[in-house]
């Protein structure tokens, strides 16, 4: 048991909520480490903000492409020099390394997600007879997808993005992934990409990965769109490189919210909500409830439980730095307060979770009952857990067949429905002032 110095904040009511516990900080103040800061002073020079130091790399990988990868591979990542894309050799041997029962779980986790997004998928349509409309539905052709991890290697991540890719269609994925000290990339990544079915694994870790999917070099194609989430420097980059390539979203650390009343098992809520601070010292583990009684006992239960953790150090500065607990006045307070900070996850814990289900508005993912563990999803539930964090479940929706498909519009009308609207198109174009327009439709209409 490792003694750890924390303990759990509680806040009473909405108001003290909002202000401590549920303020949102912006992307763009949020500070790296002070040992990355030296890396980067030590690499690029003193006065650079991240920004700045993204745009560096971003502007070396676009001139020397696969040189520059290894470069900053090396010096950022702190990776050995390699080759930049990954042999079948490599990947083969990988399943040496890994065990049974972890292949037999990654494919039984590739096939539930694989099932789950088959439904998501939808067919284009054309209605000649009626309107002479339609829309025709295409895959991108060259998705990118980042995979963040080397200590925790997050194969899980991989076949929760990859897998939506390929029953979407897209003709080559690509997976970037940091490697380890020695150059490799972490075996059960490997063998979690192959089974997959991507195409091309590539070591490249932060900004410089971004890079090469965006402008492509020497060994990595050049892709239509970004998906995954990653640091600080890769949730930048991304910014940076949309409009000369698509990004799926702009991912922040992680979140869980856990909406619980006096039934709710307060060793369960602690679980649950450790599960989620274990993943980064940003994260924001969340509890709410209209129980004084229950909201003690979870505190106190959080202590108890990180101190038998690998992790237990990186949930206890989540829980410092945006983790804990609120006290509502009711549970339906708790559920505004909840759709206000509209979290990546919800997990309702409650005596009748699905009578409170309708009330949910903004969220990433609901998690119904103790029987439905937002680690379960995480996993093996089947939808993606790459989902909108930052408040961005206001409007986003969690990674989906639909993010690796597009709509073309179909235009095939007849001459009669151009005879019956064409003088009304026209009188609208005349009112803007596009006279061109207006007579391409009128030589038509033999004006």
């Amino acid at each position: 048991m490792t003694k750890l110095d924390f303990t759990v904040p509680i806040v009473r009511g909405a108001v003290a909520a909002r202000e401590r516990l549920l303020r949102r900080v912006p992307l763009e103040d949020t500070e790296p480490p002070e040992y990355v800061r030296e890396r980067d002073r030590r690499l690029f020079g003193p006065g650079l903000s991240v920004t700045e130091v993204v745009q560096r790399i971003l502007s070396a990988v676009r001139a020397e492409g696969d040189a520059a990868v290894r470069r900053f591979n090396e010096g950022l990542d702190g990776a050995a020099p390699a080759s930049v894309t990954v042999s079948r050799d490599e990947v083969d041997a990988a399943y040496q390394q890994v065990a049974p029962e972890l292949i037999d779980a990654l494919r039984l986790a590739a096939g539930r997600i694989r099932d789950y997004h088959q439904r998501q998928l939808r067919q284009g349509w054309v209605n000649f007879e009626d309107n002479g409309l339609g829309q025709l539905v295409r895959p991108i052709e060259r998705a990118g997808i980042y995979v963040a991890g080397t200590a925790a290697p997050l194969p899980s991540s991989l076949l929760m993005t990859a897998i939506p890719a390929r029953v979407a269609g897209v003709d080559h994925v690509v997976v970037a992934s940091p490697a380890l000290p020695d150059g490799s990339i972490p075996a059960v990544k490997l063998v979690a990409a192959d089974i997959a079915g991507v195409d091309a694994v590539v070591r490249a870790g932060g900004a410089q990965a971004i890079a090469a999917f965006t402008y492509g070099t020497e060994s990595v194609p050049r892709v239509d769109k970004i998906f995954g989430p990653g640091g600080l420097f890769v949730t930048l980059a991304k910014k940076a490189v949309f409009g000369s390539v698509g990004i799926d979203a702009i991912y922040g650390p992680t979140e869980t919210m856990v909406l619980a009343d006096e039934s709710a098992d307060p060793v369960i809520c602690a679980a649950d909500l450790l599960a989620q601070a274990e993943h980064d010292e940003l994260a924001s583990p969340l509890l709410i409830t209209d129980s004084p009684a229950l909201a003690e006992q979870v505190a106190v239960e959080v202590v108890r439980q990180a101190a038998l953790l690998e992790r237990g150090h990186i949930t206890a500065a989540a829980f410092r730095n945006r983790g804990g607990i609120v006290v509502a006045a009711s549970l339906e307070e708790a559920v505004q307060l909840a759709n206000e900070y509209a979290p990546e996850h919800l997990c309702l814990l409650l005596r009748d979770p699905w009578a409170v289900v309708p009330s949910v508005r903004n969220a990433g993912g609901v998690f119904v009952g103790e029987a439905s563990p937002e680690a379960l999803g995480d996993y093996m539930a089947g939808p993606s857990h790459v989902m909108p964090t930052g408040g961005s479940a206001r409007w986003a929706s969690p990674l989906s067949v639909h993010d690796f498909l597009k709509i073309i519009s179909l235009v095939a009308v007849s001459d009669e429905v151009t005879q019956q609207v064409g003088l009304a198109a026209a009188r609208i174009a005349r009112a803007e002032g596009l006279t061109a327009h207006a007579r391409a439709l009128e030589v038509r209409l033999g004006h």
